[in-house]
């Protein structure tokens, strides 16, 4: 630790996000995950003579909503380029990609690491098509094979591209947490890591404190995960300083990282840079954004988390972190805001859906998009608490049955006659008989041990089958005793 304490990691992320679009980005097939291999390909996608892109509006339009929601600033005029190299993947030879005339530059994230804020900054987001997929088979056996699926040929992305602003694993962890929060937000895709919605690239070096020339860095690819970003981020800062401190170089190379050794592992030399021979893309003509098209963007463009985090605060009374959970998602955040309006007691309505809700859907596997309990629904049973009409603990009975049934608190409470018994004489009758059939609690009671209060509201509350309302309950226990 004292040795890494010598050095200043630099870290730079490349994310590529699928955008969510039902079609790819030049053509008509869909993008829909899990289809047969090479079903949703056609001239275009798999670059056959003759065939001409056709670049999607909604891609753009979504393009745009990332980057001004990364604050990014929207060029007016960007050009569509070829990116030259071989793989078996890319059938065209060529993946059109965006170079030195991006959509958009000059953004930023905020983030905050153990109570520290800090901006980070965006270089471009810019447009490409994304290649197929090799599967590799058999490999520790005699016979190899390599398959290839293009389906995923050509489905639209975007790559964010950041500044190498971040100094540790635990900065790149929240800078990419940021961005997949923000990007989900607007709707510009699932950023769903499994199915490789959302992948990562990390650039890394070192260099020792107080030093203004950066180290060379070594490119660790294909991150699909937070934990394994975070992971090789610090591993790759440990062996990098291992081998400077030993006297050696640390080599321009492109890394993967080793889930199972938790070790980056070379894969190939970038000594010298790959020439991808880039040139303007022929067959398409440049990308102009205009001034009404960009004012039409901003004005469709929602609340972004950071901002809602706030309003959270100030609208509604919440706790930092109460604001940050409800804000986890844009679904989330729509359903407190109803549920609160429901309620009429937004504090409450938060730890409902903090609480009971959440631990229901976690058990039943289930999202807050399938919750079975509306956010209506979930606002009247707060709401019935609140006019003391349910006690909390009936309360924590009935929603259960709510989630099971999807029926209203009302209607529940209305079919099983579980409503909260307010009526004085009602309440009588039953203190009435727990002070009778409990001679020896009164006796003490009446000896000045007050503490035995309790056991009475407790009885009450078990003779009424916790229907009793436990302020009348209180109330009229002492005046009894």
């Amino acid at each position: 630790m004292e040795v890494l304490a010598k050095y200043e990691p630099v870290i730079g992320l490349e994310v590529h996000v699928q955008l969510a679009t039902a079609t790819k980005i030049f053509c008509g097939c869909a993008t829909s995950f899990g289809a047969p291999p090479n079903t949703n390909v056609c001239p275009v996608c798999l670059g056959l003579p003759g065939a001409l892109p056709v670049l999607s509006r909604h891609s753009v339009e979504l393009a745009i909503q990332a980057a001004l929601a990364l604050n990014c600033r929207v060029n007016g005029r960007s050009i569509f380029a070829r990116k030259n190299y071989f793989y078996p993947d890319l059938p065209k030879g060529y993946q059109i990609s965006q170079y030195d005339q991006p959509l958009a530059e000059h953004g930023w994230v905020d983030v905050e690491v153990n109570g520290h804020k800090k901006r980070i900054g965006v270089t471009r987001v810019h447009m490409e098509d994304d290649a197929g997929k090799s599967i590799h088979d058999g490999f520790k056996d005699s016979d190899k094979y390599t398959y290839v699926d293009l389906n995923r040929c050509g489905t639209p992305l975007i790559e964010v591209v950041s500044e190498p602003d971040m100094r540790s694993g635990d900065e790149a962890h929240a800078y990419l947490t940021e961005v997949k929060q923000v990007l989900q937000y607007v709707g510009v895709s699932t950023c769903d890591m499994e199915k490789g919605h959302l992948r990562c690239d990390a650039n890394v070096s070192v260099r020792l404190k107080g030093a203004e020339k950066f180290g060379t860095k070594a490119e660790v690819k294909n991150l699909n995960s937070f934990r394994f970003l975070k992971m090789a981020v610090e591993q790759e800062i440990e062996r990098q300083v291992a081998i400077l401190e030993s006297g050696g170089r640390v080599m321009q190379e492109t890394r993967l990282f080793n889930v199972d050794t938790g070790e980056t592992v070379g894969m190939r030399s970038k000594e010298h840079a790959h020439d991808y021979r880039y040139f303007p893309e022929p067959d398409l003509v440049p990308l102009r954004v205009s001034d009404a098209w960009l004012k039409e963007m901003r004005d469709a463009a929602p609340e972004l988390p950071a901002a809602r985090r706030v309003r959270f605060m100030e609208v509604y009374g919440l706790r930092e972190y109460d604001a940050q959970v409800l804000t986890a998602t844009r679904a989330l955040g729509d359903y407190f805001e109803e549920a609160a309006k429901a309620a009429g007691d937004a504090r409450a309505a938060a730890n409902w859906v903090m609480g009971d809700l959440t631990a229901e859907l976690k058990e039943a596997g289930k999202d807050i998009s399938e919750s079975p309990v509306s956010a209506a629904n979930l606002g009247g049973l707060v709401a019935l608490i609140g006019q003391g009409k349910l006690s909390g603990k009936l309360a924590k009975e009935i929603f259960p049955k709510m989630f099971a049934s999807g029926e209203s608190a009302d209607a529940i409470v209305a079919r099983e006659g579980l409503s909260q018994i307010s009526d004085e004489g009602a309440l009588g009758k039953i203190i009435d008989e727990v002070i009778a059939a409990n001679p020896k609690q009164v006796e003490q009671f009446r000896g000045g041990k007050t503490t035995v209060i309790a056991f009475f509201v407790g009885q009450v509350m078990k003779a009424s089958r916790g229907q009793a309302d436990p302020a009348a309950v209180n109330r009229l226990l002492r005046e009894k005793l």
